[in-house]
């Protein structure tokens, strides 16, 4: 048994991973409706550069339901899927969906404040052209990935040694190394810099998500650890 709620989480779906799963799919579903009506809901729902004309605090929360296309939004829901139903019948669907918007929040002040400190390197490449134009269009995001990578990270914690199995891979890998090792990859990545993916705002989701935790533990209204 992994939570305190009855059923088991393998098999059910408890309402607030239900209920993001559909809402994520009709937001995706609506940016498709509006593209051919020449309406860029990704570029209004979400996140821009805090210096740039369009941003919009709101943005910080809708930004996290807005995906670049179906495989974004599957894999991102498949991982909610798969680890945030359990961690939903674990804590309950009240303090699990605060986990969830407090993740993917502080991923997207994470992803802000590494523009922030990007942005002399980024203006000093398109030297020439228009600043308020570059603001408004370079520095962009959209995706519940930040949240994914939060809702990882309490797996690891709350359940550190349940194998996990992977694609590709002969053995288990305990869920305390994979979580461990697929924060050190996004942050190889994100220094490297060499694809458009934010990875910055997964280690945020991440780095947000242990905050949290730790602050519950201290309080006693969490269980587990890594080791």
């Amino acid at each position: 048994m992994f939570g305190r709620n009855s059923g088991n989480p393998f098999t059910s779906l408890p309402p607030v991973t239900l209920n993001l799963l559909i809402i994520n799919a009709i937001c995706l579903v609506a940016g498709v409706v509006f593209s051919q009506r020449g309406i860029n809901l990704n570029y209004i729902l979400g996140l821009h550069y805090f210096g740039s004309e369009k941003f919009n605090l709101v943005q910080l929360f809708t930004y996290m339901f807005m995906h670049a296309g179906f495989g974004h939004l599957f894999f991102n829901m498949f991982s909610l899927f798969m680890f945030g139903r359990i961690l939903e019948q674990y804590w309950g669907s009240k303090k699990f969906l605060f986990y969830y918007i407090v993740t993917g929040v502080g991923a997207g002040l994470v992803q802000e404040l590494v523009w922030y400190i990007q942005l002399p390197g980024i203006l000093s490449m398109f030297a020439g052209y228009n600043v308020p134009s570059i603001l408004n269009n370079y520095f962009l995001t959209v995706g519940a990935s930040g949240a994914v990578f939060g809702i990882l990270l309490a797996f690891g914690m709350m359940f550190p040694n349940a194998p996990l199995f992977l694609m590709f891979v002969p053995v288990p890998i305990k869920a305390k190394y994979f979580v461990i090792g697929y924060g050190i990859i996004e942050l190889f990545m994100g220094v490297k810099g060499s694809d458009n993916i934010a990875h910055f705002a997964h280690l945020g989701g991440m780095i947000f998500g242990l905050i949290l935790i730790l602050i519950w533990r201290k309080q006693g209204k969490s269980h587990g650890g890594f080791f």
